[in-house]
């Protein structure tokens, strides 16, 4: 493990060394950039900020939107669930009153006697 460290800090000397470039002959000045290619570099570059920053509004609205959709399928998930609860409430509600009416009907026609059979009057012969 020594030896390993030794040579990442003997590497990191040697490329300091190399890194170290003597100071350019001032003979030569760099040829100045004209104004025009300058300020379109600067259009471009403007422009494609603008481009990046209006895709960036549109995902975040997409995205907003998603969550919005999202939040308005729970809510109609929601307002639907109670409104077949309310519906399986009231159908169970009318099946329970006809189960009683008919239980009634039933008792009623069992505690009341059958009316007795009318005898046949003699045939005369």
């Amino acid at each position: 493990m020594k030896k390993v460290i030794a040579t990442l800090i003997a590497g990191l000397f040697a490329t300091a060394a190399f890194a170290q470039t003597p100071a350019a002959p001032a003979a030569a000045p760099a040829a100045p950039v004209p104004a025009k290619v300058e300020a379109a570099h600067t259009k471009a570059v403007v422009k494609a900020d603008a481009k990046e920053a209006q895709a960036v509004v549109k995902a975040d609205a997409k995205e907003a939107k998603a969550v919005v959709a999202a939040k308005t399928d729970v809510a109609s998930a929601k307002a639907e669930a109670a409104t077949t609860k309310a519906k399986a409430h009231h159908k169970a509600k009318h099946t329970k009153a006809k189960a009683d009416a008919k239980l009634a009907s039933a008792t009623a026609a069992a505690s009341t006697p059958a009316p007795a059979p009318v005898a046949a009057p003699a045939a005369a012969k």
